[in-house]
């Protein structure tokens, strides 16, 4: 297939040549049963190659599963990738089949493999090498043809280093190399993608899309993007919802955007992953929010009750209070008296949004613009599981 084709068919924007590298080495290694290791730092789009791969291949008839190793408990993983006999432990009502077996003619896509344990790397080593798996509590041998990808924003030489993968296992799932190039090595497909985004979001909410003005455009193609593409969505998204004036100065973009000179700092990354939101900045998107409440509120009030100002919500208050303090200052210098608000408001945030997703934590997390790890977590610490 053709490169101009790949990218109309799955909605890819951009001509940078290591992203245009990246298609035809998808493309190329389709028609064959290597395994492909996809890398790039977090937001830059990694899911896009094995649909790509599966759907140029000769399996495309067959079964498609995107498994993120990141999402799965510890205890759970090797039931949910080779499943397990009744009985086999504590709930293990009946005998259930993992994904190996689903999959069996088909393509798994492994993402944020770097995540899984040593001991289910053993076992991924032995399905890569032979086909062969066990299922948990079981003693037979089992056979599946599957097409395996994986894809990762970890560093996995150092964390083989640090013995945190397998060398083998490494070896075996690199043997076809994809990297996704960071959006800041992409800058000439920068404004490109925002447009994009800007025009689905304009469809997607019955509105005018926005315009960037040439300073705009400069100043968004100057950020180093840290999240790259998710961060970029996200961005545009908040412009186009909270803005009224469709043409986007600097100065608005500026309000959207760190400026605390975070570009010039290399991206910070972790053994878990690399989100572009910190909890400090989940906690000031929360409160831009509730300012802009704040905002509604005492204009309603003034206009129709001014003297039910008094009756304002406490949080509310709190939250207006909290960002007149510059991004620079750290969380723990925040007086403790916001303490409680700021949990409340998070709670809050994440509240609503898996109310918005009916509960559906993938989408949840991506809205928020954290790992699902990291919103299981915070469910956990908040008590919203309850």
């Amino acid at each position: 297939m053709e490169l101009m084709q790949i990218k109309q068919r799955f909605g890819i924007i951009g001509n940078s040549p290591e992203l245009n590298r990246a298609l035809e080495v998808a493309a190329q290694v389709a028609g064959t049963d290597l395994s492909v290791l996809v890398t790039g730092e977090s937001g830059v789009g990694k899911e896009v190659i094995p649909q790509i791969i599966h759907q140029n291949s000769p399996r495309k008839h067959k079964v498609y599963i995107a498994v993120n190793c990141g999402a799965i408990p510890e205890g759970t993983i090797d039931s949910e990738l080779f499943g397990h006999e009744k009985g086999a432990f504590t709930g293990a009502t009946e005998t259930r089949k993992g994904y190996f077996e689903e999959a069996d003619g088909g393509t798994l896509f492994l993402d944020e493999v770097a995540e899984l344990p040593l001991s289910t790397q053993v076992r991924l080593l032995r399905v890569l090498q032979t086909g062969e798996f066990i299922k948990v509590g079981s003693s037979k041998v089992q056979k599946t043809d599957v097409r395996v990808i994986a894809a990762t924003n970890i560093n996995l030489p150092a964390a083989i280093s640090r013995g945190k993968f397998r060398e083998d296992l490494y070896y075996r799932l690199n043997t076809v190399p994809i990297n996704i190039p960071p959006l800041r090595g992409r800058k000439e497909d920068i404004h490109l993608l925002f447009k994009k985004f800007a025009l689905d979001f304009a469809d997607k909410y019955m509105m005018p899309s926005v315009r960037l003005s040439p300073d705009a455009q400069t100043l968004l193609e100057a950020y180093r993007w840290p999240g790259n593409i998710r961060q970029l969505k996200s961005v545009a998204e908040q412009i186009s919802v909270l803005e009224r004036e469709r043409q986007i100065s600097a100065e608005v973009l500026g309000r959207y955007i760190p400026s605390d000179n975070s570009e010039k700092l290399p991206v910070k990354t972790s053994e878990a992953g690399a989100d572009y939101l910190s909890d400090r900045d989940i906690i000031f998107k929360i409160l831009y929010q509730l300012r802009l409440d704040v905002d509604e509120l005492k204009s309603r009030m003034d206009t129709d009750a001014p003297s039910s100002r008094g009756s304002l919500n406490p949080l509310l208050i709190s939250a207006d209070s909290v960002l007149t303090k510059t991004a620079e200052e750290d969380e723990d210098q925040y007086p403790d008296t916001h303490e409680q608000s700021l949990q409340q408001a998070n709670s809050e945030q994440i509240r609503r949004v898996l109310e918005k997703h009916a509960g559906k934590r993938k989408e949840t997390a991506a809205e928020l613009g954290i790992s699902e790890r990291t919103l299981y977590r915070k469910i956990k610490e908040l008590g919203l599981n309850r």
